[in-house]
């Protein structure tokens, strides 16, 4: 009985993680919360969480595969032909150096970096009135083939942000994209390549570690497949969405999500850390 209630939680974490990792609500604050409020700790580890983010990286890397082919494809013609002005070359270099920031900071500070509730809504809404104003200023005049090693550093050092529970990796990178003037779609294409590597890295760590501890590979895997699946669709929605409207359902959805956060504590339903 304990291993089906486990699949059917380990399932349901995957729908959360697939549904929100990509979308610029913060996968992170929802699972936490989500295993807090249901009290599902035998899933609800943070080691385990970060490790089913493993079916968003076959997601990712599967929906961008023929971007990705290319990209390795032209960054190596232009090594061969020194031809630093080559588009694919600049972009490959750019999502390089916009990954070190986010794998530094994690490696240096992520252990020591606020955590709970509190910290969770309080950025929550931070993140919603940045990119509400990324909204309102960006112009959008940019597209994919404007990008530039720059655009990768400064997304980059968005990218950071998402180090703290809440902010968001997708979020922060996205507001990042659209405060350099990037048009909505492109920022997305772009949040979600720059976000592989280091998703790679972070989620290939945490996965030694749950398998370490979590009792039962067969729970893990469902959680991962579940995972797949909906971060697939949820890229697929994402990109689309953004080929016709603009980001202020995720503005309005973040206030609520943290303000809603502030009050459960206020109220005691949840401890502040």
């Amino acid at each position: 009985m304990n291993l089906i209630q486990d699949l059917f939680r380990a399932v349901v974490l995957g729908i959360v993680q697939g549904i929100t990792e990509f979308l610029p609500i913060s996968s992170t604050a929802h699972l936490l919360v989500f295993t807090k409020a249901l009290g599902w700790s035998s899933v609800g580890q943070k080691y385990y969480v970060d490790a089913i983010q493993f079916g968003s990286v076959i997601a990712v890397v599967l929906y961008f595969w023929s971007d990705i082919n290319q990209i390795l494809r032209g960054a190596g013609l232009a090594l061969q032909q020194r031809d630093w002005q080559r588009e694919e070359w600049k972009l490959l270099v750019g999502i390089m150096v916009g990954t070190l920031p986010a794998l530094l900071g994690g490696f240096l500070i992520r252990d020591v970096l606020p955590d709970g509730v509190l910290v969770i809504g309080m950025m929550s809404i931070t993140m919603a009135l940045l990119l509400g104003l990324a909204e309102q200023i960006g112009n959008r005049k940019r597209g994919f083939a404007d990008l530039t090693i720059k655009d990768g550093i400064l997304v980059g050092l968005g990218q950071m942000i998402s180090l703290l529970p809440g902010a968001s990796r997708s979020g922060s990178t996205l507001t990042a994209a659209l405060f350099l003037g990037l048009e909505r779609q492109s920022a997305a294409r772009f949040s979600f390549l720059l976000g592989i590597p280091t998703l790679t890295i972070a989620t290939l760590y945490q996965s030694g570690k749950a398998l370490g501890n979590v009792d039962g590979v067969l729970v893990l895997l469902a959680g991962i497949l579940s995972t797949f699946v909906f971060s697939y669709l949820s890229i697929a929605w994402l990109l689309r969405y953004l080929q016709r409207q603009n980001t202020w359902v995720f503005v309005w959805y973040r206030l609520a999500f943290g303000a809603s956060l502030l009050l459960s504590l206020a109220l005691g339903f949840f401890q502040p850390a």
